[in-house]
């Protein structure tokens, strides 16, 4: 039977079932608004299916094979076995449960769901094209629109992803068996995180990156950590060298790429992943039907209320430009979805925390010692060694360290990064520290449980006052 393109009405409108689509849909519909939520893929977008969820799954079970081959020194001995079938079986119940937990919650806030593509028909109107042959399509008139359509993976030219030679994060994430040669191209966070695990699982990982060292944007002593684990996991790094062309081999394919001296290296692999940045998806859209602009970065322009150059229509999460993260894009969606019902609020934020789920792992939230310079203050520094840290050293860590920024004279906290064992959860503290005002005397004086790796965060603030007991 074929539908016909009928129109029914909303008063909010949220295009993209992503973190932030989600969000501001169940938001939209507590505040009283008749909220309909178009998606065209899964409930719970990239994060949930093919991004954060599915990687740190993967993370995690790399990590438990890992590490029990690396227990020796702790009396333990072992060879497990993995079957990446099964571990792909187990990461997609995961992510299964939770995609049908973000429906579940949208239903039970009373969202209208609806499957297809969303396009503008004008500032008050969308079309939306059913999925499958015979399904047609409906419009959608809004009072409010809420784009959140997200971000995909960036193809190098002549490097176009096929899901077999050449994969995307995706691709990498559904595959049954593991590579005997991996080539990754981008030593960015999803390079390195996919690189680690697949050479945790037992695949020969080479990873070229046009730039000089790994994680561009952390500073040096903190990705110096990072690719001093992973080449102890035994990948191999080659800075300063562009993907350049590729072609299929009787085992597998073969890349070319080339330096800034037009000098040419093969690497020979069985699949290459390119993982060099993320994009945002608008070209669905139909922009141009209401005259919105992007940027030169395809970002969607918008104001502390997340509103677009239209007032009815609003941008969050990846379209809406970095930091491209599913937490900040959650932090919109709430935004845009109490604008859109006539509350007072703005994207108002001091810090925003963001992790690489590396070995070990990476979290910041604030400013650097020199951005904090930049802007004009007289930094002091704290800093708490991990291998300082009992609780660190009892899970057979000695890796990375806490950092601490303060302004010298107020003591006010600026910054924090940490590299190191569970930096993902310690962050938080110091993000609601820097959220809140708090001094340094604040986290120095509060009594932290022993042993716990949140030690290292109060003697780092310790160590910023002169007051350090447990480090030189």
């Amino acid at each position: 039977m074929v539908v016909g393109d009928v129109t029914t009405g909303t008063e909010l409108l949220v295009i993209g079932g992503g973190p932030g689509g989600y969000v501001a849909a169940i938001r939209g519909a507590q505040l009283g608004l008749d909220t309909t939520l178009v998606e065209r893929d899964a409930y719970g977008g990239t994060c949930l299916n093919h991004g954060c969820i599915p990687s740190k799954a993967l993370i995690s079970a790399s990590d438990v094979a890992h590490d029990a081959r690396q227990a020796e020194s702790m009396g333990v001995f072992a060879d497990p076995a993995v079957d990446m079938a099964g571990m792909t079986e187990w990461k997609d119940g995961v992510v299964t449960r939770l995609t049908r937990g973000v429906e579940s919650l949208c239903k039970n806030a009373g969202v209208n769901l609806v499957e297809g593509t969303a396009e503008f028909v004008d500032d008050g109107t969308v079309r939306v094209a059913h999925g499958g042959d015979g399904q047609g399509s409906e419009s959608l008139s809004f009072e409010h629109a809420i784009v959140a359509t997200g971000s995909r993976p960036m193809a190098v030219p002549g490097f176009e992803f096929d899901g077999e030679h050449i994969l995307s994060s995706k691709d990498a994430l559904a595959l049954e068996s593991v590579p005997e040669k991996l080539l990754v191209v981008g030593a960015g966070y999803i390079g390195m995180e996919l690189s680690t695990v697949f050479a945790k699982l037992g695949a020969e990982v080479t990873v070229v990156e046009m730039l000089e060292d790994v994680l561009p944007g952390y500073e040096d002593d903190i990705a110096a950590v990072v690719r001093d684990r992973a080449e102890e996991l035994g990948i191999d790094f080659n800075f300063g060298e562009a993907a350049d062309n590729w072609e299929e081999t009787d085992e597998g394919i073969r890349v070319q790429t080339v330096d800034e001296d037009e000098a040419v290296t093969e690497y020979n692999a069985e699949k290459c992943l390119v993982a060099v940045g993320r994009e945002p998806v608008t070209d669905t859209l139909a922009l141009d039907n209401i005259d919105l602009q992007t940027d030169e970065n395809g970002v969607i322009p918008t104001d502390d209320q997340c509103r677009t150059a239209f007032e009815s229509v609003f941008a969050v999460g990846d379209v809406a430009g970095e930091p491209m993260l599913a937490h900040k894009a959650m932090a919109e969606g709430e935004v845009a979805a109490r604008a859109a019902a006539g509350e007072p609020a703005a994207f108002d934020h001091q810090a925003i925390p963001a992790a690489v789920f590396t070995d070990p792992e990476i979290a910041t939230v604030g400013m650097t010692e020199s951005e904090a310079e930049a802007a004009g203050f007289e930094p002091v520094i704290g800093q708490m060694p991990v291998r300082a840290n009992g609780r660190a050293l009892t899970v057979n860590e000695k890796e990375g360290f806490v950092r601490v920024v303060a302004d010298a004279d107020e003591e006010f906290l600026l910054g924090a990064q940490i590299v190191g064992p569970e930096a993902s959860e310690l962050i938080a503290e110091l993000g609601l520290g820097i959220e809140m005002g708090a001094r340094l005397e604040d986290i120095a004086g509060t009594i932290h449980t022993h042993p716990t790796l949140s030690e290292a965060v109060h003697e780092a603030a310790a160590a910023a006052r002169g007051e350090a007991v447990h480090t030189r």
